[in-house]
């Protein structure tokens, strides 16, 4: 299949930061053949763009086999995939979502784009707690301008100090906030928060091939019009028509093999459809298969030079596991009954946020706990599905009055926050399962420490004030923390478990997502980052990667690699 296909590189993922490793090498004039364990998938001919929730069983409702209702663009993955299983350990609950898809999750992703700071990046330094990452917000600011002017973002240079501002002319323009957003802003300022456009992965105006959103679904769905941010619609065409990349699906990879010195040389994979098992030489490899796919390949690559897991000689392959907490509150604003109905779909997702604000009072140690958050809104006349969010009463054109009458005055408001490392948060291997194509499957450890509830508990007592301050009743006693807080993986922002940093003892890449250990293997996906700031991680992950396989083509012109 690949005998007639010289390469450079191989690439496992076809994700966001395999896609853009590929799209960078690829442009650097380098050849590339990707490997990408799900199937084939061509979003302008599946993408369900305007069909409605009636058309679709139980009404579009989620399922077991599609998490996120019917037409959610994930096919062949979730949180659970057939004959895929994975474990835990006693007493811990995580959930690892995976897509089975080329293109991976960027089909279905939330496309919110948001920058670390310089917080984020040097979170250590601050208050003693996780890593700090191997460079500054300076190092790596130019490089998010060019993803963000690639990819397409739009929001607004805001001056606050948890959103860094883009270079003048990269970001696209932002949709117009809806009235139930304004509404939450209002609100907020009374409490001394200030919300901010949401910058999303989502063209307001043309660019290159790919149109400008119309507005016309959810963008879970996939986006055939190249609207919204996926590399299927972006980055792999683009890479795709210089020639130089060769994509391979339906290709589970079992291990990365070495030479007599340690070195890589060789993948072995399982073609899905025939279950034939196959050896590539590698001379390059990146893996970037999801953070704890691309662990779960070097634990399972244990050999006389890497007897721990394949670049594991610092632990710390499969340790540092992080996910963003989650938490949701909502309550119907009687404000916002009974005002005239009209089209407030924007973008789908929230036009306006509320961004972290707490940085100089956790400096002062006027907080309990150490990393921040943000809120997202849940707002506006939306298409209604199975369900309805008041108790309806009576029969008739009563009962439409009611329904119209409280249509759109519900609000949520969805915490997402950053989650430092702890002892307990790992994955291992578990010898004692494998899935179907005979590899062994990963099994999952998972606590959330103090600082997370701490978190939680702060942002239910503030999400309060906002609806109270909104008018809302939401008088009822709030939950304990541990009750509100989602599940370990449920946001799916997992990190971590291929750390980078500034020694072999203590990580597993450098800077540049480059193993200690072996020379010619590097990861270029969430499972380097060295903290998890409570920022969506894609922006991130395609950042890096296009930075990294920027300096890995110099490399190898060079002759170094």
């Amino acid at each position: 299949m690949t005998t007639d296909f010289d390469y450079d590189v191989v690439v496992v993922g076809s994700g966001a930061g395999g896609a853009m490793a590929a799209y960078t090498l690829t442009k650097a004039g380098k050849k590339v053949l990707m490997l990408e364990a799900g199937r084939d998938y061509d979003p302008v001919k599946e993408t369900p763009m305007f069909q409605t929730p009636r058309e679709a069983p139980l009404m579009g409702a989620p399922t077991p086999d599609k998490n996120f209702g019917y037409y959610d663009a994930t096919v062949d993955g979730g949180w659970s995939v057939p004959g895929e299983p994975y474990s835990t350990g006693e007493g811990s609950e995580f959930k690892w979502w995976r897509a089975r898809m080329l293109g991976g999750r960027t089909n279905h992703w939330g496309r919110y784009s948001l920058r670390f700071s310089e917080h984020d990046f040097k979170g250590y330094s601050r208050d003693g707690l996780g890593a700090d990452w191997p460079f500054e917000y300076a190092d790596i600011a130019p490089w998010y301008d060019k993803t963000e002017e690639l990819v397409g973002v739009c929001g607004t240079n805001t001056g606050l100090d948890d959103m860094p501002d883009s270079a003048p002319g990269v970001l696209q323009p932002p949709p117009t906030p809806r009235v139930p957003e304004l509404l939450v802003a209002a609100a907020a300022k009374k409490l001394g928060i200030a919300a901010a456009p949401m910058r999303r992965a989502v063209l307001t105006r043309p660019k290159d091939d790919r149109a400008a959103c119309f507005y016309a679904t959810s963008c879970g769905r996939g986006c055939s019009i190249g609207a919204a941010f996926q590399t299927t619609t972006s980055l792999l065409p683009m890479a795709r028509a210089t020639g130089k990349l060769k994509i391979v699906t339906d290709a589970m990879v079992k291990s990365v093999n070495v030479d007599d010195k340690g070195r890589v040389n060789a993948i072995s994979y399982v073609d899905k459809k025939t279950g034939e098992l196959n050896e590539l030489p590698a001379p390059v490899t990146i893996l970037a298969a999801s953070a704890c796919e691309s662990a779960r390949i070097m634990l399972n690559s244990k050999s006389e030079h890497h007897p721990r897991g394949l670049a594991n000689s610092s632990g710390q392959l499969g340790r540092n596991i992080m996910d963003s907490t989650g938490m949701s509150f909502s309550a119907s604003v009687p404000a916002l009954k009974g005002r005239p109905i009209y089209n407030e779909d924007g973008h789908t997702a929230n036009h306006l946020f509320i961004p972290w604000w707490g940085h100089s009072a956790q400096a002062r140690g006027d907080l309990n706990f150490p990393r921040g958050y943000h809120f997202e809104m849940g707002t506006g006349f939306q298409a209604p599905g199975a369900f309805y969010p008041e108790k309806l009463q009576g029969y008739g054109a009563a009962l439409k009055r009611q329904a119209k009458y409280d249509y759109g005055a519900k609000i949520g408001l969805a915490l997402r926050g950053e989650m430092l490392p702890n002892e307990h948060c790992y994955m291992e291997i578990d010898n004692q399962l494998k899935d179907k194509w005979g590899i062994p499957v990963a099994k999952f450890h998972w606590k959330w420490s103090q600082h997370e509830l701490n978190q939680i508990s702060h942002g239910l007592k503030t999400a309060q004030a906002i609806f109270q301050a909104m008018g809302a009743d939401v008088s009822a006693a709030l939950p304990a923390p541990e009750d509100a807080i989602k599940k370990g993986g449920e946001i799916i922002h997992e990190v971590g478990a291929t750390r980078m940093g500034n020694s072999a003892k203590d990580s597993v890449t450098n800077q540049w997502g480059q193993t200690w250990d072996c020379d010619n293997l590097f990861v270029m996906d969430g499972g380097v980052f060295a903290s998890n700031p409570h920022k969506n991680c894609t922006l991130t992950i395609m950042t890096l990667a296009m930075r990294n396989s920027t300096w890995l083509a110099t490399q190898l012109d060079q002759g170094i690699i």
